[in-house]
């Protein structure tokens, strides 16, 4: 398995982590509140804000790794990193780690690839 390749598994992983996690909180927001407090209407409109951004930001970085066009997806990997961090720096004022922490985690892999792809 060369470099790209590796790449390329690694970010489609996180891109299908953070898709499918913002419609698992769509479709049960109180996932999103720690201690598994009730549904407000402030956690719903968390919950499907987030997965406006991160159902296509997911879907386009997904289709770019399908298709193998090297140009385009640096960009769409920084983006995507940085969206990692918003998220992450929310779960942190919320006190929620294991979001914070797996947030940092898929940014780091969205940003390094962005920065190996742009290399390239």
């Amino acid at each position: 398995m060369d470099a790209y390749v590796a790449i390329a598994l690694a970010n489609a992983a996180v891109a299908l982590i953070s898709g499918v996690s913002s419609v698992v909180g769509m479709l049960r927001p109180t996932l999103a509140v720690p201690g598994g407090g009730p549904a407000t209407p402030g956690t719903m409109f968390f919950a499907y804000a987030y997965g406006a951004r991160a159902v296509p930001l997911s879907l386009i970085t997904l289709a770019l790794l399908a298709m193998g066009t090297r140009s385009e997806l640096a960009p769409i990997l920084a983006v995507a990193g940085l969206a990692q961090i918003g998220d992450g720096a929310i779960g942190a004022s919320r006190r929620n780690w294991p979001m914070a922490a797996t947030c940092a985690v898929l940014a780091a892999v969205h940003l390094y690839s962005a920065w190996w792809v742009a290399g390239q």
